[in-house]
């Protein structure tokens, strides 16, 4: 088999392998990060340029963010494949792989739970504070276990499947432009007075993004279950009664899909970071006491749902080539 056919046609199936085996080595320059950076410094300066025009500012941040993430992979691998098609199908692989954060999440939800097993329970708040965004500093061993279980399920979606979505659909430009998406939402996208104007179109633009890959994600987590013998009814009935309780049409679809697949219920008070009480409706099943295993379990679907989606994908190529010859 032709290096170059190789690695285009299973560029999905080696960037996910590479994050699953890598993850995301310590001091690695991810672009992630830079678009971070850029974020940040894009923001003050639009806040100051239109200080009286902050949908404006927050349309133009999102354009000067999301528009580069595009562009500059296109360039990347445009010129890597005059040098040599494989030299741009690596970078391709390679650039998907950073969207990819399968290893990553697991050992930063492992570390919280390894934390509360040692009875370390300061350092397991801390450790999840790092992953969530609600206060984690009075929360007891049940919360900390639902606040990794509920970070984990989430972003199965924005942090997995999401990605590899776009990388189906148009290789790594459109992941990295997906990525600055999502990035923009975490870091702009909230409904609290510094944001509800700035942040609004980067909130409305990653809800349109994660419409489909949510949902695809929420089958995966069904589908998943029943191969797994779990609770593949409650987790699809769970998923249809509660996944748009909360605030977001995306972000609970994951969560209930999980909660219902190890009959379990999730949501409940929390605090954010400035003190203010979050009610989050309870979703799922009805088991209140939360296990050490069923983080375990939900980090079983955060590695095998990516391996579902890729093979339905490689199927339905195979398919669709058979089709049209």
């Amino acid at each position: 088999m032709d290096i170059q056919y190789f690695l285009k046609e299973y560029q999905l199936v080696l960037a996910f392998l590479l994050d699953l085996f890598a993850g995301d080595p310590a001091g690695f320059p991810h672009p992630v990060k830079m678009m971070g950076w850029w974020i940040f410094k894009l923001e003050t300066v639009l806040r100051k340029k239109f200080n009286q025009h902050l949908k404006f500012a927050g349309i133009l941040l999102n354009l000067a963010t999301v528009l580069p993430a595009y562009l500059i992979p296109v360039i990347m691998i445009s010129i890597s494949d005059l040098i040599s098609p494989v030299l741009g199908a690596l970078i391709n692989i390679f650039l998907i792989y950073t969207a990819i954060s399968v290893k990553s999440l697991i050992l930063a939800g492992n570390g919280v739970i390894d934390y509360l097993k040692a009875g370390q329970i300061e350092k397991s708040r801390i450790a999840l504070q790092e992953i969530v965004s609600r206060d984690t500093s009075k929360i007891d061993k049940n919360q900390i276990i639902r606040g990794a279980i509920e970070t984990t399920a989430e972003n199965i979606s924005d942090g997995i499947i999401a990605p590899l979505f776009f990388a189906a659909l148009g290789g790594a430009p459109l992941v990295m432009a997906y990525k600055a998406v999502n990035t923009l939402d975490s870091m702009v996208g909230y409904k609290n007075e510094k944001y509800i104007s700035f942040g609004w179109f980067s909130a409305k633009i990653d809800d349109i993004a994660n419409f489909i890959p949510t949902r695809i994600t929420g089958m995966l987590i069904v589908i998943i279950a029943v191969l797994t013998g779990k609770h593949p009814w409650l987790a699809a009935k769970s998923i249809w009664r509660d996944g748009q309780k909360g605030p977001s049409p995306n972000g609970g679809i994951p969560i209930c899909g999980i909660a219902g697949a190890l009959d379990i219920r999730l949501g409940g008070q929390c605090f954010d970071k400035n003190g203010s009480v979050i009610d989050i409706p309870f979703v799922g099943g009805d088991r209140k006491e939360l296990k050490y295993s069923d983080f375990c379990q939900t980090a079983m679907f955060a590695t095998t749902t990516p391996f579902a989606f890729i093979i339905f994908y490689q199927l339905l190529k195979y398919f669709l080539l058979t089709f049209h010859t």
